[in-house]
């Protein structure tokens, strides 16, 4: 359709005239308008006969393949639209980086750019992570088709791996190197950036506990004049989610029932150099437990004897642990009773006048529903039974959702595996239920080094290979190399967490030390073999079997005169001593009823004589009682020991058999610094002594610096007394302290937390002591794992 230009008309002609012409052009525009309308119409009504086609361009993909991608057959008429939906498929194949389709008459030209294939992948820029480690993440793989689509997303995967290490700001660009044939190589540009620290950790609405305290429960933690050294003060997001769980833990376990996260919000510093952390919290009103009832829905069933089970007491702060435990408790008395699909239902009351909440355990009986089978997958190197052992469920027992739960946490717990999950799903029928535990697996070696200082031993070094999944059985084998200026040890260690297939715990330990201190007139040598079994009792108990042996030697120091106890010591040569021992131990400072206190209390008996040359009976005993006060700010802590050395036979004992109290069991004093001596030969020999007893009373609290320097203070007072030298060779000594005298030593203490290992500088001094024993003033004790 050709459309011309209009012709022009005179402003003076006549009326007539201009009718003829308004009406012409009327016209005239009506039939334009029309035309125009139709022709969009017209050309989407546009056909196509298709009866051959011609494919260009292709070098990988057959023809045939391409033709059968768009759907149309020949001798088929196709509209636009069906050629634009033919041109789409062939796109979104993947495989394509243009595609062009042309009617040409009956002949469908399809004109086609093949991606181009992946020559060689490599990555630049990067110094923090390793190739190895981004190639694991990568899909796009040399030899395969390379599509823009999946490098962008490698680059973003590399991305996220800089994000976890605190390198918010790094980025990863995707460039490509054209090659002969059709061939690319992939290169990905990493601009690692810098580490963004969490500058400051601060909460709203907290009242109860101080942002110093909270900052102390949560995994991240705000940077610190010695940032160099700290890993856990960079920011990663997935870290902040995980705190704001581990808070509102920590507040229910105090009674906080209503506690909440607000909002965690995290915000640029003005410089953009570090970030702000602050999380919005409401505290809410401390609880405690009111009226603990139990009562039966179950015919038959006793609610009396389920009630007496219970440890939970009126007035104790509320917390979900206790209740939990309540649960299980009353559920393993019921398989006692042989009670089968015991459920135990906690229904709570809250009172908010007395800011109590009475709990009613209600014994109900659940869904016959039993597990047909454990399905494990992911292990490759854990042995099944390793995980199978941590279910109190096997096939064929009633199914109990709350023992699947603990379960899946003590699979966790191994630390065997990155991740692990257990799920339940419908067995072979409605009433059977199939458990599948899927793990990952995760490496289980470790080399640790390590430093220590002591005034006892001086400098010193340890170096430790750990395997804690030793052949996938689960087992601990461990060898540990400690050397120092006044000590060495050599110790290889194993543990069997299950023998026999029973919670009974094996260890062993096998290893030889020598000392050459300069706080003492003679060398040691001893090789020692301590096989020790373990079985709890109750949740919070345990008692421990053990047998000893060792056979040592007290050798002289080269240009050293011995007093006559130490030299008749040395004359006895290598002794050998072969014990058998019981334990029991109590300890609710991790699982008892209150999380900011609790007890250790420990009681041993070793019997020597079951061969070898020493024979006696040796009694120790500890307590140790802790809490928190003042918003757990300030920390209590009392430490009660003693012991008792009973010798048998004839012979004589050794100063290495009796009781040698050191720096870290009575502070003010030189290792050996107080108890009995020996002055003969005008030597000044500490020799020990058969019964002591220890009582320490210590505080640490803040001391108002601010918190980024890691400084505590302390405040501690020790007591006690040893003395008693009964089995002691004393022919041609000249002995001192035998009846021993109470010591007594105040002091103040600096605990400082660094990236190296806590560091405790003690500063003491002796109110009442003997005018042999040998006063220290101070004291420093490191310990760092590198």
């Amino acid at each position: 359709m050709t459309y011309g230009r209009g012709a022009g008309t005179s402003c003076g002609g006549q009326k007539p005239t201009n009718k003829i012409l308004w009406r012409t052009l009327t016209f005239f525009f009506f039939f334009a308008a029309v035309s125009l309308l139709a022709l969009p119409q017209a050309a989407q009504a546009q056909n196509f006969t298709i009866n051959s086609f011609d494919v260009d361009g292709n070098r990988r993909i057959e023809t045939g393949t391409i033709i059968a991608r768009t759907g149309i057959e020949p001798g088929q008429t196709v509209t636009a639209g069906q050629l634009n939906d033919a041109y789409q498929r062939l796109l979104d194949s993947g495989v394509f980086e243009t595609v062009e389709l042309t009617p040409r008459g009956s002949t469908l030209v399809i004109e086609v750019q093949e991606y181009p294939t992946i020559n060689q992948i490599s990555i630049e820029g990067n110094s923090r992570v390793k190739d190895d480690v981004l190639m694991e993440v990568i899909a796009s793989q040399p030899r395969r088709v390379f599509t823009p689509q999946v490098a962008e997303s490698d680059a973003d995967l590399i991305a996220e791996i800089y994000s976890a290490q605190g390198r918010v700001s790094a980025t990863v660009i995707p460039r490509i190197i054209r090659r002969s044939d059709n061939r690319v190589d992939l290169v990905f540009e990493v601009a690692e950036g810098t580490t963004i620290e969490v500058e400051r950790v601060s909460f709203v609405g907290n009242r109860v506990y101080s942002d110093r305290r909270l900052r102390r429960v949560l995994e991240t933690k705000q940077a610190t004049f010695l940032r160099t050294f700290f890993q856990n003060d960079t920011f990663i997001g997935d870290r902040i989610e995980f705190d704001k769980q581990v808070i509102r833990d920590f507040y229910l376990s105090r009674g906080y029932i209503d506690f909440r996260v607000n909002s965690a919000n995290v915000e640029f510093t003005r410089e953009r150099d570090a970030f702000f952390l602050v999380m919005n919290i409401t505290e809410g009103q401390k609880f405690s437990f009111g009226k603990i009832t139990t009562v039966s829905e179950i015919p038959g069933v006793d609610a009396a004897a389920y009630q007496d089970a219970l440890k939970i007491k009126p007035g104790v702060t509320y917390t979900p642990t206790l209740v939990d435990s309540s649960i299980a408790r009353q559920e393993r008395l019921g398989l006692k009773q042989g009670v089968d699909f015991l459920r135990v239902e906690p229904r709570v009351t809250r009172n908010p006048r007395d800011l109590t909440l009475d709990v009613q355990f209600v014994l109900t009986r659940g869904p016959r529903i039993f597990v047909e089978r454990i399905d494990i997958e992911g292990n490759t190197t854990t042995l099944d039974r390793v995980i199978r052992r941590q279910f109190d469920t096997v096939e064929g027992d009633p199914f109990n959702p709350r023992e699947i739960r603990q379960a899946a946490d003590r699979i966790n717990a191994l630390g065997f595996f990155a991740t692990s999950d257990v799920e339940p799903r419908e067995g072979s029928s409605p009433s059977q239920v199939i458990l599948d535990v899927d793990v990952e697996e995760q490496p289980t070696g470790s080399l640790s080094l390590g430093g220590s200082y002591s005034v006892t031993d001086g400098f010193g070094i340890a170096i430790g290979l750990n395997e804690s999944n030793f052949l996938g059985r689960g087992q601990n084998l461990g060898v540990t190399l400690s050397t120092a200026q006044d000590a060495e040890q050599y110790i290889i260690n194993f543990t069997e967490p299950y023998l026999l297939g029973r919670k009974l715990r094996f260890d062993l330990g096998l290893g030889l030390s020598s000392t050459n201190s300069s706080f003492a007139s003679y060398d040691t040598e001893s090789l020692f073999f301590n096989p020790q079994l373990s079985y709890a009792i109750g949740e919070l108990s345990a008692i421990r079997l053990r047998y000893g042996w060792d056979r040592s030697e007290m050798t002289q120091q080269d240009d050293e005169i011995n007093g006559a106890v130490i030299s008749s010591e040395i004359d006895q040569g290598k002794r050998t001593s072969s014990t058998l021992g019981l334990s029991y131990v109590y300890d609710s400072r991790i699982g008892g009823l209150n999380p900011n206190a609790g007890v250790l209390f420990e009681v041993g008996v070793d019997a020597g004589g079951l061969g070898g040359d020493n024979k006696f009976f040796k009694t120790t005993a500890r307590s140790i009682a802790q809490t928190k006060v003042w918003s757990e700010e300030v920390v209590l802590r009392a430490t009660l020991e003693l012991g008792a050395l009973h010798w048998r036979g004839n012979d004589f004992s050794r100063t290495i058999d009796r009781f040698v109290l050191g720096p870290n069991t009575f502070r003010g004093f030189e290792p050996a610094g107080l108890g009995p001596r020996d002055l003969s030969n005008g030597q000044d020999d500490a020799i020990g002594g058969n019964y002591y007893w220890v009582a320490r009373f210590e505080t640490d609290f803040p001391l108002g610096l601010p918190e980024e320097l890691g400084l505590r203070g302390g405040l501690f007072y020790d007591v006690g007394n040893l003395y008693n030298t009964s089995n002691v060779n004393t022919a041609g000594a000249d002995i001192v302290g035998a009846d021993g005298s109470v010591r007594h030593v105040i002091g103040v203490s600096v605990l400082w937390e660094t990236p190296f290992g806590p560091l405790r500088f003690n500063f003491s001094k002796a109110l009442k002591k003997e005018e042999f024993d040998k006063e220290q003033n101070f004291d420093l004790t490191v310990q760092a794992r590198f």
